[in-house]
């Protein structure tokens, strides 16, 4: 039997039937998202804790509050995103209506990962509900304490006639895309993206790809080192360097690098202490397989600073959650209870890393080879700027790019010579926090983007309408052959592409 068969056929009806469409309905879903965080906003805490160890602050910059400021937003704008959009003319058309109308795709599919939980799953959320889309919505299986709150409470909240929550790994997520979906949002890796892109394209079914990479991070000789150090580190080691937009590897001189260790030795011991593995400011690796995979990563060039990991702190497999009692995979409303106090089980061993700094790293090493997803930074020398930007067009287009330099005309022939999904100068990935930007890829880190309005449109199909008048069949009659010498002129005229208006 396919588990998703009667889901997927009810919400199918429920879009049919125009539920979604009208802004009032669209409106009411964002509300209640609205609701469910702040109505669950220590539950959601507790969960991401759980999964990542979190701090409330962490938690509440990078994962509450960018989804309530885009729930905020799309209120605040949804009827003039939702407008028709009027266009140009050319003389031929110019006693019509022409206009792009804003209409849903139908049935989105939104695969969420594991490192912003939260933020991952709702962002896209909000721009599929605006768009006025019927939802199936995948949260990652690895995060499991915020799938579980997700798949138990969020449901509650919303229409369950045009939404739904499907849980299960890589086996079942495999099935789910067996199925023809009108729209699919996929944020992770890029080997998984395309696998993702594979499925849709049996259905000829459009994707976003939100993916990977190895983002630079050129370091010029004329900046200030603790400046750079500050910045450096606290976007490298926010959320235990488990995000996808952070800085990947810097590349700098060997002079700038004896400038830069010092530097970021300091910041290192100013954001978490001298014993960093303690710090309720840093998080923890996933699990297992990932620290794993880290920890191998240590033997590429030389340790500068931190590299430690304490065997008997790691834990086998995920961490068993104690926000809810053990149950099956389907799930039955109301069983969950809000926990009060302490969050339990978080005395449990992790796996946690000091936050590394590698130098003598050569571009053939393992770490110079995938994207790290952890507390690693290393260090590559470079002779100058131009061979900087030779290293990076050598690697795939990335997420995200940076430059660090006194001189805005370093930052901006870093700019100018280079591609990537997003750029920053002077500053890690604050443009993420900014509605106005799109945050997507390019090449191999993706495709499509999202971010308020962004999100509105990668969710909407935009349909192009032309509205003739019934009459005036004598002026349309120049479009009719037998064609004269005389008519066919007249006709590429009133062809041309231009901006006509009636005085």
């Amino acid at each position: 039997m396919d588990p998703f068969e009667d889901t997927l056929r009810r919400l199918r009806e429920a879009f049919s039937s125009g539920l979604t469409r009208p802004a009032e309905f669209r409106a009411a879903q964002l509300k209640a998202l609205g609701c469910f965080l702040r109505d669950n906003r220590q539950l959601l805490e507790q969960a991401l804790e759980q999964d990542l160890r979190k701090s409330a602050a962490e938690s509440e910059i990078s994962e509450i509050a960018m989804a309530q400021g885009e729930i905020d937003l799309a209120l605040r704008n949804l009827r003039a995103w939702m407008k028709d959009e009027k266009v140009s003319k050319n003389l031929a058309t110019q006693l019509d209506s022409a206009f792009i109308h804003k209409e849903p795709f139908g049935l989105v599919l939104i695969i969420a990962p594991w490192n912003y939980p939260l933020n991952l799953t709702l962002v896209p959320l909000v721009g599929a509900l605006a768009a006025g889309n019927c939802v199936v919505l995948k949260p990652s299986e690895i995060s499991q304490s915020t799938e579980r709150v997700l798949a138990e409470v969020l449901p509650r909240y919303l229409d369950q006639s045009c939404f739904a929550v499907v849980l299960g790994g890589p086996e079942e997520t495999g099935r789910l895309l067996e199925h023809k979906f009108d729209y699919i949002m996929f944020t992770g890796s890029p080997r998984v993206g395309k696998i993702v892109m594979a499925a849709a394209s049996k259905h000829l079914t459009p994707v976003t790809l939100e993916l990977g990479g190895k983002n630079p991070c050129y370091v010029d000789n004329d900046c200030d080192p603790q400046t750079v150090a500050n910045r450096v580190a606290f976007f490298r080691y926010f959320n235990t360097g488990q995000t996808c937009v952070a800085p990947d590897y810097v590349l700098c001189s060997p002079e700038t690098q004896e400038r830069l260790l010092p530097a970021l030795q300091n910041a290192i011991t100013r954001f978490y202490g001298e014993d960093p593995k303690s710090s309720p400011n840093l998080g923890r690796i996933i699990n297992e397989k990932h620290f794993q995979r880290l920890r191998g990563l240590l033997d590429c060039g030389r340790v500068a600073i931190g590299g430690q990991s304490d065997e008997s702190e790691r834990y086998i497999g995920p961490r068993p959650c104690r926000l809810f009692p053990r149950t099956p995979r389907a799930w039955s409303p109301g069983s969950l209870v809000p926990i009060r106090g302490p969050s339990p089980g978080l005395s449990r061993p992790c796996a946690r890393a000091a936050p590394t700094v590698l130098v003598d790293v050569q571009d053939t090493e393992p770490v110079m080879q995938e994207e790290i997803f952890g507390p690693i930074l290393p260090i590559m020398n470079v002779r100058g700027l131009d061979e900087a930007i030779d290293v990076i067009s050598r690697q795939e287009k990335p997420l995200a790019l940076y430059a660090f330099s006194n001189s805005s005309q370093v930052v901006k022939q870093v700019l100018a010579r280079t591609s990537s999904g997003g750029f920053c100068g002077n500053d890690g990935f604050m443009h993420m926090t900014l509605t106005s930007l799109p945050l997507g890829g390019v090449g191999a880190s993706g495709m499509g983007s999202y971010h308020g309005k962004f999100s509105f449109d990668t969710f909407s199909h935009h349909r192009a309408c032309l509205l003739c008048r019934p009459g005036m069949e004598k002026i349309y009659s120049i479009r009719y052959p037998p064609y004269t010498p005389r008519r066919l002129r007249m006709l590429l005229m009133a062809l041309e592409p231009r901006s006509c208006t009636l005085l």
